[in-house]
C-alpha cells in the first residue's frame, strides 16, 4: 500500500441497460494513515460504449484509461488486477458506498457524482469577498503601494542580437501582456516580434541575427515547449509539438546558425534525450538514446560544433557516472563514478588549446569548496588551478569567443558577488564600469559576437536595476531603461549580510533587511523567510521586492542560508541531509534569536513566510516552535513528506533515491518515523497561530492536495486559515495580477496579526 494506485491499468467498462446512471464524474476520498487521497473517475459514453479514465491528483496521475467495470442491480465492481485493487459498492440516493481493497488494506470509499471543472477541493477556497476583506486590512499612510513593487516593468528583458543591429526587449501593454519587441539600433524602428496572449512567455532569446526562440507552458504546468520566430513575427513554429513533454535548450551552436541542440522527454517521460533541431523548419534528429530510465542520463556535454563529448548518468539514484569519448575514440568510456552531491562539470572545452581534450572544469572532488581547474580529460589529470576561494564555492568564469577563448574573469558568490578580472581587455572594461557605477553591483547581461557592444545591468540592495548599452571602444555607457523608476533608492531599506553560530557550532550566513526605524534603534516586527529548494539553493544580496515591501510596512525580513544551502562547500550541503525540518529549522530559529539579540526586532512579533520548501518550513515552524511565530504564510508549500514523494513528476523519478538521501528514506522504518515526525500534517494539534495558504492549482511539484489537506485539517480545529488558489498558475504565480493580489492579501494578513 506504500505506492497507492501505482499501476496504470486498462479496464473495459461493462455495458448494462442502466449505464446512464453511472455516466459522469465520480469522486471520493481514501483516508490512508491520516493522508487524504482523492480518487476521480470520469465515465463517458461514445457510440453506445461506456469509456472512462481515472485521476489521482495527489500523484499527478490524470486521464488513466480504465477497464472492466460491472454495474448490475445497482452494484458497481471495479477490478484492477495488475495493481491488486478491487472496489465494490452500491448505488443508492446518488452515491456509491463501498470498499476499496489493495493488498491487505481495506478502506471505505464513497463516490459521489460531481461535475469536475477545477482541481482540488473548491469548497475550501476563500471567496473573493473574504480575500477582499483581508486585503482591506493593509491600511496606512504608505508612500508605496504593492503595485509599485510587483507590477512588471514597462520595459524589461533587454538582449542584443548577435550582430548588434537589434535590441530585443519585453514591453508591457495596458492589459499586462508582455510582448517581445525588436528595435533596430540604427533607425530606432520598433516592431512587435511576439505577441503574448493567454499563456505567459516564460523566456526568450536570440538564436541568430534573424530568429528568436521563446518558451511557454500551459497555466504553469511546466510542460515547456520551445518556439522559433523571425524578428518580423513570421514563420512562428513550435519546435517541440508534442503532448505532455518538457523541453529545454542545451546548446545554441553559434557555428551553425540555423540549428540548436535541445533536450526533451518525448519518448519516455522519465528521461531527457538530446535532439538537433533546425530552427527554420523544425526538422529534428535525435543525437543519443537514454536507454535506462532506472539509471538515467541527467546531463550532456556538447562542444561548440555540436559533437557529444560526454554525459553524466545516475547510478542507483545516488551516484553519478561520467562517460567521456576522447578525441579520435569511437566509444564513450566510463571516466569516473562519484557521489551525486560531488561536483565535476565541464564549463567549456578549451578551444584555444591544440589539445581538444582540454577543458575548464568545476570540481570539488579533492576539496570541500568547488574550484575551477584546467583539466586534461583524456589523461585524467589537472593541468593547473584557475581559481579557488577558501570560504565559498568558486563557480564563475567567462571566456571571450572573439579573442580566441581567453579568460575574461573568474569569481564567486560570498556575501556579495565578487568578480576578478583576468584578461587585459576585460580589466579595462571592469575598471571603467567600476568608476561609473561605484557602490553598485554590475554584471554583463549580454554581448555581440564581435564583443564591441555589451549590455550591462546595474543593481544594489536599494536599486531594482538599470540596463545600459556599453560601447567597448569609447567606454561610454548609455542608459536604456530604469526598470522601476517609481521606487526611489533613498526610500528603500538596507539589506545587511549577517553571520552567526548555530546551536551546534556551525557558521551560518544570511541577510536581514531592516526598515529605517530599526536602524534608529526601534525594535520592529520580523518576518522570517526561509528559501526554497532546499538543497543547493541560497539567498543572495541585492534588491528583493518582497523584503522591500515588508520594510515599507515596518517589518524586518530575515533570510537564513541554513545548512544544505548552496555555495558554502559540500560539507555544509551534506550537513543538511536528513535534517530538513530538524537542524535546518534549528538554524532558522537560531537566526531569529541572533536578530533579537542585536536589538533589531520585537521578539513578541515574529511571523514566518516561505514558498515551496520555504512553505514547508512555515508549517513546520508553526508546529515545532508554536510560541515563536504569531502567524505564517505558506506559499505552494509541502505539508506531508509522504505525499510529496508519492506525487513527484515523472521526470523526477530517476532522482527518487537522491531525494530520499536529502529528505528521508521512506522505505526505511526509522527514517519513515522521522519523516512522520517532521511532516506538519501529522501534528495539526500543535499549530495554534493563524495561517494563510496560497497555491497554484496546476503545480506539478507540490500538488494542490498538499494545500487542501492542511487547510481542511486546521479549519476543523478552529484555526483561522484564509486560502487563495489560482487556477491558471503552477509552482508560484507568474501573472502580474495574481502576484499583486497575493501580496496585497499577505500584507492584510500580517497587518491583522503583527502589531
Amino acid at each position: 500500500m506504500k505506492q497507492i494506485l501505482y499501476a496504470i491499468v486498462f479496464v473495459i467498462l461493462g455495458m448494462s441497460n442502466t449505464q446512464a446512471q453511472i455516466k459522469g464524474d465520480w469522486t471520493g476520498t481514501l483516508d490512508y494513515q491520516g493522508t487524504a487521497i482523492a480518487i476521480i473517475f470520469h465515465l463517458t459514453e461514445t457510440d453506445g460504449k461506456v469509456q472512462g479514465t481515472m485521476d489521482v491528483p495527489l500523484q499527478g496521475a490524470v486521464g488513466i484509461p480504465l477497464s472492466v467495470v460491472t454495474f448490475e442491480n445497482k452494484q458497481l465492481v471495479l477490478s484492477i488486477e495488475q495493481a491488486g485493487i478491487k472496489y465494490s459498492g452500491k448505488l443508492e440516493n446518488g452515491k456509491i458506498t463501498g470498499t476499496y481493497t489493495q493488498g491487505d488494506a481495506k478502506l471505505p470509499l464513497i463516490l459521489e457524482n460531481k461535475v469536475i471543472t477545477k482541481p482540488g477541493d473548491t469548497t475550501l477556497v476563500s471567496t473573493k469577498e473574504q480575500l477582499a476583506t483581508l486585503i482591506a486590512l493593509d491600511k496606512g499612510n504608505f508612500k508605496y503601494q504593492v503595485e509599485d513593487y510587483f507590477a512588471k516593468p514597462k520595459l524589461s528583458g533587454f538582449q542584443l542580437s548577435p550582430n548588434g543591429k537589434y535590441i530585443s526587449y519585453r514591453e508591457k501593454d495596458d492589459k499586462n501582456k508582455r510582448h517581445v519587441m525588436v528595435k533596430e539600433v540604427a533607425t530606432g524602428k520598433v516592431i512587435r516580434a511576439i505577441e503574448e496572449k493567454n499563456e505567459l512567455i516564460r523566456g526568450m532569446g536570440w538564436i541568430n541575427d534573424d530568429r528568436l526562440v521563446y518558451v511557454m507552458d500551459q497555466g504553469g504546468n511546466e510542460n515547456y515547449h520551445l518556439y522559433a520566430i523571425n524578428i518580423d513575427g513570421t514563420n512562428n513554429i513550435d519546435l517541440t509539438p508534442f503532448e505532455n513533454i518538457q523541453a529545454s535548450i542545451l546548446n545554441m551552436l553559434k557555428e551553425q546558425k540555423d540549428f540548436i541542440i535541445i533536450q526533451m522527454n518525448k519518448d519516455n517521460k522519465q528521461v531527457f534525450e538530446p535532439y538537433k533541431v533546425n530552427i527554420q523548419t523544425g526538422v529534428m534528429e535525435k543525437l543519443f538514446t537514454n536507454e535506462d530510465p532506472a539509471n538515467a542520463i541527467v546531463g550532456y556535454e556538447f562542444d561548440k560544433d555540436g559533437n557529444l563529448r560526454g554525459y553524466a548518468k545516475m547510478q542507483n539514484g545516488i551516484n553519478s557516472q561520467f562517460f567521456y569519448k576522447p578525441q579520435g575514440a569511437t566509444n564513450f568510456e566510463l571516466f569516473h563514478t562519484t557521489k551525486w552531491d560531488e561536483t565535476f562539470s565541464v564549463v567549456s572545452f578549451n578551444y584555444a588549446s591544440k589539445n581538444s581534450d582540454e577543458a575548464y572544469v568545476l570540481t570539488n572532488l579533492d576539496s570541500d569548496k568547488s574550484r575551477i581547474v584546467l583539466y586534461d580529460l583524456k589523461n585524467k589529470k589537472i593541468l593547473r588551478e584557475i581559481y579557488a576561494n577558501e570560504e565559498y564555492d568558486a563557480n564563475l568564469i567567462s571566456l571571450s569567443r572573439k579573442r580566441n577563448w581567453e579568460i575574461d574573469f573568474v569569481g564567486y558568490e560570498g556575501e556579495k558577488i565578487i568578480i576578478k578580472p583576468v584578461s587585459e581587455t576585460f580589466k579595462k572594461i571592469y575598471k571603467n564600469l567600476e568608476s561609473q557605477f561605484k557602490g553598485y553591483e554590475f554584471s554583463i547581461a549580454g554581448k555581440t559576437d564581435n564583443e564591441d557592444q555589451l549590455l550591462v545591468v546595474v543593481q544594489s540592495d536599494k536599486l531594482y536595476g538599470r540596463y545600459y548599452h556599453y560601447d567597448t571602444k569609447s567606454g561610454k555607457a548609455t542608459l536604456l531603461v530604469d526598470l522601476m523608476p517609481q521606487l526611489k533608492e533613498e526610500d528603500m531599506a538596507v539589506m545587511r549580510p549577517i553571520t552567526f553560530k548555530s546551536r551546534d557550532g556551525m557558521t551560518i550566513h544570511g541577510y536581514i533587511t531592516l526598515p529605517k526605524v530599526a536602524l534608529d534603534g526601534k525594535k520592529v516586527p520580523l518576518i522570517v523567510n526561509p528559501h526554497g529548494g532546499p538543497q543547493g539553493i541560497r539567498d543572495s544580496w541585492g534588491f528583493n521586492p518582497e523584503t522591500q515591501l515588508f520594510a515599507s510596512r515596518g517589518y524586518a525580513t530575515l533570510q537564513v542560508n541554513f545548512r544544505i544551502s548552496g555555495g558554502y562547500g559540500k560539507e555544509f550541503l551534506r550537513a543538511g541531509f536528513k535534517q530538513i525540518g530538524r537542524k535546518a529549522m534549528d538554524d532558522v530559529e537560531d537566526g531569529v534569536q541572533y536578530a533579537i539579540e542585536q536589538g533589531w526586532v520585537d521578539k513578541s512579533n515574529v511571523a514566518i513566510y516561505g514558498a515551496s520548501h520555504g512553505g514547508y518550513a512555515v508549517l513546520r515552524g508553526l508546529e515545532k516552535t508554536p510560541d515563536l511565530y504569531k502567524a505564517g504564510v505558506d506559499y505552494v508549500g509541502v505539508s506531508n513528506i509522504f505525499t510529496l514523494m508519492s506525487s513527484i513528476p515523472e521526470y523526477w523519478k530517476p532522482y527518487k533515491e537522491m531525494l530520499y538521501e536529502i529528505w528521508y528514506d521512506l522505505d526505511n522504518e526509522d527514517e519513515a518515523a522521522i519523516a512522520k515526525e517532521v511532516s506538519p500534517i501529522f501534528h495539526i494539534d500543535a499549530i495554534k497561530s493563524p495561517l494563510f495558504v496560497v497555491q497554484g492549482a496546476n503545480d506539478p511539484r507540490v500538488k494542490i492536495a498538499e494545500a487542501d489537506q492542511i487547510v481542511k485539517a486546521l479549519r476543523d480545529k478552529g484555526v483561522d486559515v484564509p486560502y487563495m488558489v489560482k487556477y491558471d498558475e503552477g509552482h508560484g504565480f507568474g501573472k502580474e495580477e495574481n502576484q499583486i493580489e497575493f501580496y496585497k492579501a499577505m500584507m492584510g494578513f500580517f497587518s491583522k496579526h503583527l502589531h
